[in-house]
């Protein structure tokens, strides 16, 4: 895990939404069925926000494979959005991770301070990790700026696999044998004067399908409070190759 919103926002969420060895023939290591690596893949995504305010946007987003990419001195597989977001990953016997990002107004490659996982080995039902998120959809209705995301730019949450084997049909046909993973943060913001300080509950569901990686994805940050607005958005596959 981006919204209709904005293309700062589209931005923020493919960043997020973004895996050390090698195999014997020069590809990723690991099990990348699930989460594919290798160069020349093209996903293309629809994306639907729904603002607590009624307004609902969609857009369209398309993620490309560049293949290896040294970076720091070790063997990378580049993930390209086209809204200019980058981000490297590595493969390896403990599941696919992130290593790196980088926006179109970087000049460099931000290396991420510990891995970040996209899915931790085994793939089976509970499984557990934890990677941070922040607020993509929840804004401030009076303070400036108005995206909490300005405020709170780390969020621990807590990843499981919570089924597998699963069934799913988007508009890029039907998938088999998915892995469904929920990841849950709690973030403390000020409500309202009656209900003061709560733990608003970031949710996001993923679904991974063997052979063509991420098909689905949800995210649910309610705000619905006097000083907070929120929101969902969901990101189906619409074409792959």
């Amino acid at each position: 895990m981006k919204p209709m919103f904005s293309s700062m926002r589209s931005t923020v969420m493919l960043l997020a939404l973004a895996a050390a060895g090698l195999t014997g023939c020069g590809g990723p290591g690991g099990d990348t069925s699930l989460f594919p690596l290798d160069a020349g893949h093209r996903w293309t995504y629809q994306l639907t926000t729904e603002l607590e305010n009624s307004t609902i946007e969609r857009e369209e987003r398309q993620l490309i494979t560049l293949g290896r990419a040294d970076l720091d001195g070790q063997a990378t597989w580049q993930r390209r959005s086209d809204d200019g977001a980058n981000y490297w990953l590595r493969s390896d016997d403990s599941g696919i991770y992130r290593v790196a990002s980088k926006s179109d107004i970087e000049d460099e490659p931000k290396l991420d301070a510990t891995r970040r996982y996209v899915l931790k080995r085994p793939y089976a039902v509970g499984t557990q990790w934890q990677t941070p998120t922040t607020a993509y959809l929840l804004e401030y209705k009076q303070d400036f700026p108005h995206e909490v995301r300005h405020k709170h730019p780390s969020i621990p949450m807590n990843y499981v696999i919570e089924a597998v084997n699963q069934k799913l049909e988007t508009a890029a046909g039907k998938f088999d044998g998915c892995l469904r993973v929920k990841g849950l943060a709690l973030l403390k913001l000020y409500a309202d004067p009656v209900v003061g300080w709560r733990d608003v509950p970031l949710t996001t569901l993923e679904w991974y399908c063997p052979g063509v990686g991420l098909v689905r994805l949800e995210r649910d940050e309610p705000g619905q409070s006097t000083f907070i607005s929120g929101g969902r958005v969901k990101m189906e596959l619409v074409d792959f190759h």
